[in-house]
């Protein structure tokens, strides 16, 4: 299998200091991968950055130009919760860029799929807001690339953050070639994310949100993913599937309170790249989103590429989770989404 992986150390000058966002999330995944060995296993991409046109297939040209003015006057606090630096403009820039550059490549078939290892993350980010960590919509810039570059029918984006991607969302809520599922802890930031929040006009039924109570673990996400996600995605038919993928549901990862381990990310990852050979020639392109614990979240993204290469020997040296929560049953919300979405 050839697995591409984007990175850049510009992405590293998007300086937030000491927020919980910061570059010391990439540098712990790149020297992970390299003192695995792993890396020399993957296909080096090569960002560029993403053009104001490529950016306004999302974003209003109001809040480009104001992210710019932030940059440029050195940076500061977008929101309470979103820092810029005077480079974080640039590495925005390149952070959709380099998701669109690993949509190209997979779509050329010169790799089977790829991995954008980018900040700052996306999903949150509106058409006319940044927001939750996130200046630009990289995943959801991607995907109106790709509709429009290579005429695409239908993309499906599958959002495994512990947040709910509004932005995503809000992109594409009326927008019938768009399938995006959501998993996310509930309620939880930033509130949006329901059950019945299924889309709008010809969009009605592609948005799947998949709320799920604190303390949910592998066992959680894994009966989601088998009575939810797959049979979604196998009735939308998705030409090229998009991942949001955060590893903020990590039991180790102190912002949420999910309970999901590095072996349970290998297991959701192989389940979506085993949708994407069904149903799509294996196009399959993923783009990080959260993720705070470094530790956790560079085995969860080696264990990412080990799915992706088809390595089987997944690492966990974090194990499982020595929490105890009771969790009740998902069972009931697991009906009612297959009721909403008539799933059988």
């Amino acid at each position: 299998m050839k697995v591409g992986f984007v990175y850049d150390p510009i992405y590293l000058k998007h300086d937030t200091g000491q927020h919980i966002e910061n570059a010391k999330r990439l540098e712990t995944i790149i020297s992970h991968l390299e003192q695995t060995q792993l890396k020399q296993q993957l296909i080096p991409i090569k960002p560029g950055a993403a053009s104001i046109e490529e950016l306004s297939l999302v974003h209003q040209k109001q809040h480009i130009s104001h992210i710019q003015e932030v940059a440029q006057r050195g940076g500061g606090w977008i929101d309470a919760d979103t820092v810029m630096s005077a480079n974080s403009y640039e590495a925005a820039l390149y952070a959709a860029g380099g998701v669109i550059k690993a949509t190209g490549v997979v779509m050329n078939g010169e790799v089977d799929s790829a991995f954008a290892l980018v900040r700052p993350p996306g999903h949150h980010a509106t058409a006319e807001r940044a927001m939750g960590f996130c200046l630009f919509n990289n995943v959801a810039i991607a995907a109106k690339y790709a509709l429009a570059k290579y005429k695409l029918e239908r993309i499906a984006i599958i959002d495994f953050d512990v947040h709910h991607g509004n932005g995503t969302q809000a992109t594409f809520y009326d927008n019938p070639q768009v399938l995006y599922i959501s998993t996310h802890q509930y309620p939880f930031y930033p509130g949006t994310g329901s059950i019945d929040e299924t889309g709008i006009g010809e969009g009605k039924a592609t948005t799947v949100n998949i709320p799920l109570p604190a303390g949910g673990g592998d066992t959680e996400y894994l009966s989601v993913f088998d009575q939810i996600i797959i049979p979604v995605a196998k009735r939308f038919k998705p030409q090229l599937i998009l991942v949001s993928a955060g590893y903020d549901l990590h039991w180790a990862d102190g912002i949420a309170m999910m309970q999901v381990s590095t072996t349970g990310f290998a297991q959701i990852v192989k389940i979506i790249k085993g949708l994407a050979d069904e149903l799509c020639s294996g196009r399959l392109v993923f783009s990080l989103e959260g993720g705070y614990n470094p530790a956790a979240l560079a085995s969860s993204v080696k264990a990412t590429f080990d799915m992706l290469l088809g390595n089987t020997n997944i690492e966990d040296p974090l194990g499982q989770s020595p929490h105890q929560f009771e969790v009740g049953s998902i069972a009931p919300l697991i009906k009612s989404i297959k009721e909403i979405h008539t799933l059988a």
